[in-house]
Order: C-alpha cells, then sequence, then structure tokens
C-alpha cells in the first residue's frame, strides 16, 4: 500500500442477546487519504482484516458478519486535490446457534 495515513480501528456499538447466547458488536476502521475512491476500497478491505483479527483474538472460529457500509467525509478542500476520511461498518453476531461464517457482501455505494 502506498503513503495511506490509516486511522485507529473502532470499534462501535456493543449489544448483547443472553436470551440466544449469541454476542453481537458493530466493527468500524477508518482510512484517510486523497480521491474518495482509494480510501473507501482499502476501509472496506481492512475491515475485513480487522473483524477477522478480533474474531481470533477472541478465540471465535464461526460468526456472520452482516451488511456492511461505507460513508466518507471531506477532510481537506484542496483547489487541485481532496482529501477524505472514509468509514466502513459492519455488525458482527458469533456464539450458540446456527453461527457460520458469511461471505462478505458487496460493500454499498460510496456517498
Amino acid at each position: 500500500m502506498s503513503k495511506r495515513s490509516l486511522l485507529a480501528a473502532i470499534a462501535l456499538c456493543a449489544a448483547f442477546a443472553p436470551a440466544q447466547a449469541r454476542e453481537c458488536k458493530s466493527f468500524g476502521f477508518a482510512v484517510n487519504d486523497y480521491g474518495k475512491e482509494g480510501p473507501a476500497r482499502d476501509a472496506q478491505a481492512l475491515l475485513d482484516v480487522h473483524i477477522k483479527k478480533q474474531m481470533e483474538e477472541r478465540g471465535v472460529k464461526k460468526y456472520t458478519t452482516g451488511k456492511k457500509s461505507v460513508s466518507c467525509k471531506l477532510f481537506l478542500d484542496l483547489i487541485v486535490f481532496d482529501e477524505y476520511t472514509c468509514t466502513a461498518v459492519a455488525n458482527v453476531c458469533w456464539g450458540l446457534g446456527p453461527v457460520t461464517t458469511q461471505a462478505s457482501p458487496a460493500p454499498t455505494a460510496v456517498r
């Protein structure tokens, strides 16, 4: 990867469903770089890596990843080029019950 400034990964909105003995948590990853498509694509890819790493650290082998969304905000408005911060977010669930690892769905359109 070229010189890209990666922002720290952020874990968002923890939720727990004790009746189903299943835990869900929203994970996010932000990337700051020039242009809009590059940081959006990188945020999506690095979110997948971040989720996988978090599940390995928790000892979780089977989990589901919900719909992923990517949003971008203008960070620096320069005349010749702009710099954006793009954040990818997805809900991940694991625990008892019929939980399997799903293939990553296509990312949503960049806003």
